[in-house]
């Protein structure tokens, strides 16, 4: 695995490191030992897939409030998704920050989402899947969100105009810092 580091301490873009020959190609997608070298979280309780039908579909900004906040690892499995995570942690000098990276089947990507932060992702094709890997259960009164187009955040999605949102992620609060 490759590890990136991206503007967000502790949050990172995990490329396969592929091992390739006339068959195509092995890459190693998680290993625990790896992680832990660079102080990651291991543990994995949930394995999750979301299918997404049409291009433009937002789904965000989600987290988990403490004791069950949440570590994710989201890799788009099919199609490609604009993955963006905002940095919402007490004492963070990154707080209130976002950053976005495409996931796609093609490029193998994954990010690593650190507890809190918030996360979500646009669709950028039809038929768009995305796993993710998770460290925490889901706790229905821990959920938490933030509106994916909140100013405060300021996030520059790739399709704003014409976004298919859920009536529920259309209706989370802005943040309020």
């Amino acid at each position: 695995m490759i590890f990136t580091e991206l503007e967000l301490a502790g949050a990172y873009v995990l490329d396969l490191e592929r091992r390739e020959d006339e068959r195509g190609f092995f890459a190693r997608a998680w290993c625990a030992d790896e992680l832990d070298e660079h102080g990651l979280e291991t543990r994995l309780v949930q394995a999750n897939v979301s299918w997404n039908r049409h291009k433009g579909t937002v789904r965000g900004m989600h987290m988990q409030e403490p004791p069950h906040a949440e570590v994710k690892v989201i890799r788009a499995t099919r199609g490609a998704v604009y993955d963006v995570i905002v940095d919402l942690r007490d004492g963070s000098p990154t707080r209130g920050r976002w950053v976005g990276v495409e996931l796609s089947a093609e490029n193998g990507r994954a990010v690593y989402v650190p507890e809190g932060f918030a996360h979500g992702y646009q669709t950028l094709t039809d038929d768009a899947e995305t796993f993710y890997l998770v460290s925490e259960f889901y706790a229905p009164g821990a959920e938490r969100g933030y509106r994916w187009d909140d100013p405060g955040f300021g996030i520059e999605w790739p399709q704003p105009e014409g976004a298919i949102v859920s009536e529920k992620d259309a209706s989370w609060p802005d943040w309020t810092g």
